[in-house]
């Protein structure tokens, strides 16, 4: 892929290395004269000592050849200006950070794929690592709705039964779904036959998150009780 990444900062040297690693072709533009001089050192990739809200800058780093442009720039105002360009110059791909969640829905209504900020995310992992350390891994949707990575505990109900029996059993409720199971280092997408094992690590969707109710199906009573007593 063709990609032009606004901004080496935290986020964007770190989507750098993640893009040059995968052998794309990719375009730096960095404001920060220190900044660029550090990047074009470091990594096999154009930089550009530019600043991205004026066309010429999008134009010079190949915005006709580019398949997608993600802009990582601690400004707001800066993002929203690069992908209104970058929408006039007919980029495909347009993704973009968003700090203030305020502005979560004019980025939206451009049609641009965002990313909430970045330290927000990290601060409610590591506070919902904390609060459930059953949970493996999880990701907010709308309203309340998470899906969450979860190992199935020695005093889970759902252990040793069916996703079938589990339902008739009324075990899981009917707003929660298990969408994939990781087992032997290999995933299985569960129909009504699949067994549940003990040490599955399971991803769940539910639309309540993960109330300790739900939290208790799959780890099991005494192993949510040992948890809320640390």
């Amino acid at each position: 892929m063709y990609i032009i990444i606004v901004g080496a900062g935290d986020i964007g040297s770190q989507l750098l290395e993640i893009a040059t690693r995968e052998n794309n072709n990719v375009v730096v533009i960095e404001q920060d004269e220190t900044v660029a001089t550090r990047v074009a050192q470091d990594y096999d990739c154009l930089v550009l000592n530019r600043d991205a809200t004026v066309m010429d800058a999008l134009e010079e780093a190949g915005a006709d050849q580019a398949d997608a442009i993600i802009s990582t720039t601690e400004s707001d105002a800066t993002n929203i200006m690069v992908m209104l360009l970058a929408q006039e110059l007919e980029i495909p791909s347009q993704v973009s950070v968003v700090h203030n969640p305020e502005h979560m829905s004019l980025f939206r209504q451009l049609g641009v794929n965002v990313l909430e900020n970045p330290e927000h995310l990290i601060a409610e992992y590591l506070y919902r690592a904390v609060q459930r350390p059953s949970i493996k891994d999880f990701m907010h949707l709308s309203g309340d709705a998470e899906i969450f990575e979860i190992t199935v505990g020695e005093s889970s109900p759902l252990a040793g039964r069916t996703l079938a029996a589990a339902d008739k059993d009324g075990l899981i409720p009917d707003d929660v779904r298990v969408v994939a199971i990781e087992r032997d280092h290999s995933v299985i997408l569960p129909q009504g036959e699949t067994e549940i094992q003990l040490g599955d690590l399971v991803t769940v969707f539910s639309t309540r998150g993960f109330e300790p109710k739900i939290i208790e199906v799959f780890v099991g009573e005494e192993d949510v009780s040992s948890q809320a007593a640390r």
